[in-house]
């Protein structure tokens, strides 16, 4: 896809516009001093927050998803997490600059996450961040991959969906970007597995830094 000068950029949010690992980390390693197991290293953490609670709950008990008590696990970690929302989390460094330079040049721009809203607008408020729209996974029918979410922000927002970016850090955010027929834009900076890269994804841009998205503006509005 050719690069256009987009009406509206849409973010995902945890590992994308803001670094919400480091919340996990006493989330996790509490909970599994509580179970007598080893800490983790913060690093194999973060590389399962963009697979949400259920990946993290696998992480923490060292269980399948099959256990009979799977559910129950999940529900202590996001209870507990509560209890975190915002302690450590903060934008990605360069992001304050890119969303004031968004506002100066009358780009919108809105956040589409499959994190639940009961988390959601609480972090949100913590960390001052406004947005015209914010799209959750309990807001939606399908969450991404499914593009539902990002044509639902889009057209809050008042803007074509075709002529919008969507930036994010997971297989599934670039397939529910190219399913609504937007740019996307893969963000290195996120929460990548070691397996994975998001140069597999087929994203039509990759940004190593946030800052990386002005270029992109640049070079689009040439």
């Amino acid at each position: 896809m050719n690069i256009y000068a987009p009406q509206a950029i849409l973010f995902d949010l945890d590992g994308t516009l803001v670094d919400t690992a480091p919340d996990f980390f006493d989330v996790v390693n509490s909970l599994r001093q509580e179970l007598g197991k080893a800490v983790l290293p913060d690093d194999v953490i973060r590389k399962q927050v963009s697979n949400g609670g259920a990946a993290l709950t696998e992480l923490t008990w060292e269980v399948e998803r099959d256990h009979p008590q799977f559910m129950e696990f999940r529900n202590i970690l996001l209870d507990r997490y509560s209890g975190y929302l915002g302690c450590g989390s903060a934008y990605f460094e360069g992001f304050e600059v890119v969303l004031r330079q968004l506002e100066q040049q009358g780009i919108k721009w809105g956040i589409v996450t499959n994190k639940p809203r009961r988390f959601t607008e609480p972090l949100l408020a913590k960390l001052g961040i406004q947005t015209r729209s914010l799209i959750c996974a309990d807001d939606l029918e399908r969450a991404k991959p499914d593009p539902e979410g990002l044509l639902k922000c889009a057209a809050e927002l008042g803007v074509d969906a075709a002529q919008c970016w969507y930036v994010g850090d997971h297989l599934r955010d670039i397939q529910a970007g190219q399913a609504a027929a937007m740019f996307t834009i893969a963000a290195e900076f996120g929460y990548i597995e070691d397996h994975d890269s998001a140069a597999n994804w087929q994203a039509d841009a990759l940004i190593a830094t946030p800052t990386d998205l002005l270029a992109l503006l640049a070079e689009a509005s040439a």
